[in-house]
């Protein structure tokens, strides 16, 4: 859900200094005009910087792991069957490397493009998108944790196009993740990006190595919350952002 909120008074702003991004590498895929007027913002290519998965490495790593846990990968339990008729012809698929796949899917974001827009009408109010899905993986344990995130920023010289809000989720989630490192990525990103008056970020998550182990509390959500700008600084602009996220403060 999109929420866009009444107006207010303009809050004095400073002019945002040179930022590096510690989102990803950006790559340029539209130059700056040579003409100062008009000015037009490229679009940047977001490139996880992360290694590659090397799917025969973990294969061979799941079956050994299967092994120690008192288990024989081979065994028919453990098999999948053909993907085709004749059982003699390639494409047999085992649960190593089921689990391999799996996991290099979880761990690898996609690239996407960071698309932004004048914000030409001066529109100074908080937008916020709300109960955005995320899944990840718990570092621990290499258990997944999901749930929601609430994302809302104050615009500045530009505004966000809605759809990346929830592509900077993933693009973060995609990793072996604590939830608190989660959040703060998310905020630092945008802001570094963007470069809005605030952002906030709020993260509700239920953890299978709590609910599934340990203690097993089933259905018990972990809250997060990292905030910038004016949504930490001003205390009727964080109001806003916690009420309207659904978060009592």
């Amino acid at each position: 859900m999109i929420t866009h909120t009444r107006r207010r008074p303009k809050p004095s702003t400073r002019k945002p200094d040179e930022r590096k991004n510690l989102m990803s590498i950006l790559e340029p895929t539209a130059s700056l005009p040579e003409v100062a007027e008009p000015a037009r913002h490229p679009s940047l290519r977001v490139v996880p910087p992360r290694q590659g998965v090397d799917l025969v490495a973990a294969e061979r790593a799941v079956a050994d792991l299967l092994v120690a846990l008192g288990k024989d990968p081979s065994s028919e339990h453990l098999a999948d069957t053909p993907r085709r008729a004749d059982p003699n012809e390639e494409g047999l698929r085992d649960t190593p490397r089921r689990v391999a796949a799996a996991y290099a899917e979880l761990l690898t974001p996609e690239p996407f493009d960071m698309t932004t827009f004048p914000n030409d009408e001066g529109y100074d109010e908080l937008v916020l998108a709300r109960a955005i899905p995320v899944q990840s993986l718990c570092e621990h344990h290499l258990l997944p944790f999901h749930g929601i995130a609430h994302i809302g920023y104050l615009p500045g010289e530009r505004i966000l196009g809605l759809s990346k809000l929830a592509r900077v989720i993933e693009l973060f989630s995609r990793d072996l993740q604590v939830q608190e490192r989660l959040t703060q990525q998310v905020a630092d990103g945008l802001q570094e990006h963007l470069a809005p008056k605030g952002v906030g970020v709020v993260i509700e998550a239920e953890h299978l190595c709590m609910s599934l182990r340990g203690v097993r509390a089933t259905g018990s959500r972990t809250v997060t919350s990292a905030l910038h700008g004016l949504l930490r600084e001003d205390a009727r602009s964080r109001q806003e952002f916690f009420a309207l996220a659904g978060v009592a403060r």
